[in-house]
């Protein structure tokens, strides 16, 4: 019986009568009483005082509504107080956008290079990756950063830049001694400093400022003015003094290997970009905007944003590409 009794107790058909119905649980108004008695009094609101705008604050230092903190800003910065500013950061790189008046052919050159690239390119970088010990992939882009030395210390004395010409001659004369052919880089360790001019960055320096984006066949973004500018590097490419097509041919196909390689990692948002050919266009033009103005005007590379202190989408250079060089 006292089983009963307790299973009883606890069915949902005894729960539901034992339970007080709902609307006398959260009904606390009588019917009669007006609904508007059981608000709280609100305080008035002055609509013209809430109304007006905040006054800014003056940034005359005997003005009496300043902080303390204002006056400490100005004191060490020399300028209005900001509390989200930060100091330490440096300002926003000023680049032009790309001047692209043959949009509409580059944009079908970018078609055709995409697919020649995801059926041709892509694949052969992937397999590179697969197969070379990283160890010796580096080597690779070392060697081919080491060839392109001389090009750089010739046109950085061109732009009356004789620091970076030695910089560039000197990390020859290392890596190609030391470094075995440039394969390895002691060069860096001997802080010589790593730079890349080339004859469109001094056409640049020299008043040609703005030029035609212009996407070439398979080898990517380029400028009018860079274009005129590969036949100036072309005669000065120690890749191109091998006369033998059968010696230079394959290391030219090596090196385009070796530079879609390092943009695999790049893939991943190229393939996430609403407009690829906006992307590619202006991260290639703000970065070559800032290899030949930039640069001159920040002296700290650890001060500058990563889009231009890493390129997205390298140049190729030019003695990676069939070009024929002035007289030969």
């Amino acid at each position: 019986m006292a089983l009963l009794l307790i299973a009883s107790l606890a069915s949902p058909v005894h729960a539901q009568s034992a339970a007080p119905p709902a609307e006398t649980a959260t009904d606390a108004t009588p019917p009669d009483a007006d609904p508007t008695d059981a608000a709280p009094p609100t305080a008035p609101v002055d609509e013209a005082a809430a109304s007006q705008d905040v006054p800014p604050r003056s940034s005359d230092p005997a003005d009496p509504t300043r902080t303390e903190a204002e006056d400490d800003f100005d004191a060490l910065y020399g300028s209005e107080y900001d509390p989200v500013a930060d100091p330490t950061l440096p300002a926003p790189a000023q680049v032009r956008g790309a001047y692209d008046p043959w949009e509409r052919y580059n944009r079908r050159m970018h078609r055709i290079n995409n697919a020649v690239d995801r059926r041709v390119a892509r694949p052969l970088a992937r397999t590179y990756v697969t197969a070379v010990p990283r160890p010796v992939r580096l080597g690779v882009s070392n060697f081919f950063s080491n060839l392109g030395q001389p090009v750089s210390a010739v046109n950085a004395l061109l732009q009356g830049r004789p620091v970076q010409a030695a910089h560039a001659l000197g990390r020859f004369a290392l890596n190609t001694t030391l470094g075995i052919g440039g394969i390895f880089d002691p060069a860096s360790d001997a802080k010589l400093d790593n730079g890349s001019e080339d004859f469109g960055q001094t056409l640049g320096v020299w008043g040609w400022k703005r030029s035609r984006y212009v996407e070439l066949p398979l080898f990517g973004p380029r400028t009018l003015r860079d274009v005129v500018g590969m036949l100036g590097d072309a005669p000065l490419s120690p890749l191109r003094q091998v006369e033998a097509d059968q010696l230079r041919v394959p290391i030219q196909g090596v090196q385009l290997v070796d530079i879609r390689a390092q943009l695999l990692t790049t893939d991943s948002l190229r393939e996430g970009a609403e407009d690829d050919y906006a992307l590619v266009r202006d991260a290639w033009s703000q970065r070559r905007d800032y290899q030949i103005f930039g640069d001159r005007q920040s002296k700290d590379e650890d001060e500058l944003p990563d889009y231009l202190r890493e390129e997205l989408v390298p140049t190729v250079p030019v003695d990676a590409m069939p070009v024929v060089a002035p007289g030969g």
